[in-house]
């Protein structure tokens, strides 16, 4: 059985570039932060670590490359509380409370005398366009969230607050009746899927896959489905019940999903675009909208509401074409210092993890 468990912490939205290593990487003894520029083989190196770890019948925490979903940006070696990270997207890990850092320099299989003065005029150039292609697709996802807002007003206005935040109350009786704690919690935050220059890409089927119970939230933007999921991530961490506390990769500011691994049960908001419907037992839906709304909201604002859909679907296609640039011109630079690299010192830095990796494992096994 594959012992993987797959995220993002780090996320292309309408608020910039987000990261949330911080709290990913959390508690770990030690933390490898490896360093250097696009093509000096990290992400190659965290990805055949991976391998052989869950080869071994560990458990792997794998956190994606939003710009290439089938990349890892770091691991964690979930019983040996080990990470490692490439160290261009860990904002936020700059010091680790429960351990050490160590900093490893791929940079070092650099031959700078391989890259020549026009290459190094070249891959300037195209890190400015590279900047300037980030910019555009967060300046558009920001136009997008701001008709997304002029879409919740017309649901807002409709919205039964009283009835929502009974729903709210409910739902944390039921969850934790039984399971509080005396110590608040923490929560760990996460991403579940990401802006990628292919359009929305998730993993919340594999991260729901072995849970018990799973409410499908359904409803309208303005329903009231992240200001839930805030009320029940408040209530868990003040109760003592762990949660894992899922951002939305558009807009960081709302969640999107908390899953209780204790309890065995993940409350998400299932509507577009990560849009699914119960299909095992244990599944239920949850639909805000006939909850908590005047009837006839819809059909009140047709005309209306289809016009937003339209222009907002317009810019999210149009930010999206803007991260397919920036992944083509970061192809560009990668290749301009793949070029350049001698992997024989790529090979020598893996080993080095590799050897580390396998005597941590060695000692828990011989525990």
């Amino acid at each position: 059985m594959d012992k993987s468990s797959h995220y993002f912490a780090r996320g292309n939205t309408a608020r910039g570039a987000h990261f949330l290593y911080k709290s990913a990487f959390d508690g770990l003894n030690k933390i490898y932060v490896l360093k250097g520029p696009q093509g000096t083989g990290k992400s190659t190196v965290i990805r055949s670590l991976a391998d052989s770890l869950l080869a071994k019948g560990q458990h792997v925490q794998c956190f994606h490359s939003p710009l290439r979903p089938d990349e890892l940006d770091g691991l964690i070696l979930t019983e040996g509380k080990i990470g490692i990270v490439d160290g261009r997207v860990c904002e936020g890990i700059t010091q680790n409370e429960a351990g050490e850092i160590v900093y490893m320099d791929f940079g070092r299989a650099l031959e700078y005398s391989h890259i020549s003065p026009e290459d190094s005029e070249a891959i300037d150039g195209l890190k400015d366009k590279l900047v300037s292609a980030y910019s555009k697709a967060y300046e558009t996802f920001l136009t997008a969230l701001r008709i997304h807002d002029e879409w919740e007003k017309y649901y807002i206005e409709s919205m039964d607050f009283m009835k929502a935040d009974q729903i709210a109350q409910g739902l944390i009786q039921e969850l934790f009746a039984g399971h509080e704690n005396d110590t608040p919690t923490v929560g760990r935050h996460l991403f579940f899927g990401a802006a990628t220059p292919k359009g929305a890409f998730d993993f919340i089927r594999s991260l729901t896959a072995q849970l018990e119970r799973r409410i499908f939230i359904k409803g309208r933007p303005g329903s009231g489905k992240s200001t839930l999921l805030k009320k029940l991530a408040a209530a868990a961490e003040e109760k003592g019940v762990e949660v894992q506390v899922f951002h939305c990769g558009f807009d960081p500011n709302s969640l999107d999903m908390l899953i209780f691994p204790k309890l065995g049960t993940a409350i998400f908001d299932s509507t577009a675009p990560h849009e699914y419907y119960p299909d095992r037992d244990g599944d239920e839906i949850l639909d805000m909208y006939t909850l908590t709304m005047t009837p006839g909201t819809d059909e009140a604002y047709a005309a209306e509401l289809a016009a937003i859909k339209e222009r907002y679907s317009a810019k999210m296609k149009e930010a999206t074409s803007s991260l397919a640039e920036a992944e083509a011109i970061d192809s560009q630079i990668k290749a301009y210092y793949v070029a350049a690299v001698d992997f024989s010192i790529v090979e020598e830095l893996q080993r080095q993890l590799q050897s580390e990796f396998n005597e941590l494992i060695s000692k828990q096994l011989l525990k």
